[in-house]
């Protein structure tokens, strides 16, 4: 891991007690298209947790840093062919439905919606942003981009995060010079644009149950 890495790992703290936060209320969890590096793995464990991700590298990757409970290798948009309904008290898809065409990823959110008791969380980039095949995963690709408008429409209340959207490229790093100035201001603006998603680089979804 080089330094802009570390540094991009520090700059997310907002993001993780923000999160971490939202699933303080549960006691179970599903992160869909869980990947390798789910940011649950930087929780305290207090909470079962199970993990989906249609690439098996991910989950033998994610299996030995001991994050979830249980995994299952399966396609994301089938996830109710696994999980019953009112299964567990949050699902969460992080960074997801941006690598699936519209059409499927919005069958995906209704069928988490279903398998959640409490609530349904994800994160997403504001609007298309470029992603090719990330550490030779196929899966890795962008396919559509996604606004505050298209969530608030599936009944999601929509923030914003990781600062100002000119900020960042791909995988979400710094994109300007000197990237340590510019990350410098995206960690120190990142809660002020919290209420401004329309100008943040990422939205963060959360619908509650009732």
């Amino acid at each position: 891991m080089n330094l802009r890495e570390r540094f991009f790992i520090v700059g997310d703290t907002f993001f993780r007690k923000l999160l971490y936060s939202q699933l303080s209320d549960c006691n179970s969890i599903l992160d869909v298209g869980c990947g390798s590096n789910s940011v649950i793995g930087t929780f305290p464990k207090t909470f079962y947790s199970e993990g989906i991700d249609i690439y098996k590298e991910s989950i033998i990757i994610s299996k030995g840093k001991k994050i979830h409970d249980k995994y299952i290798v399966g396609d994301i948009v089938k996830i109710d062919k696994y999980f019953k309904k009112n299964l567990f008290d949050a699902v969460i898809a992080i960074d997801v439905i941006e690598h699936l065409e519209k059409r499927d990823a919005r069958m995906l959110i209704k069928k988490m919606e279903k398998i959640a008791r409490k609530k349904i969380i994800i994160l997403t980039p504001n609007g298309f942003t470029h992603q090719g095949n990330h550490e030779n995963n196929p899966y890795q690709k962008h396919k559509s981009g996604w606004h505050k408008k298209d969530l608030e429409k599936e009944g999601y209340a929509v923030y914003g995060l990781r600062s100002f959207r000119f900020l960042r490229g791909e995988l979400a790093m710094i994109k300007l010079k000197p990237w340590i100035f510019w990350g410098f201001i995206a960690f120190i603006t990142e809660p002020l644009l919290y209420y401004f998603p329309d100008f943040s680089f990422d939205l963060f979804a959360v619908k509650n149950k009732k």
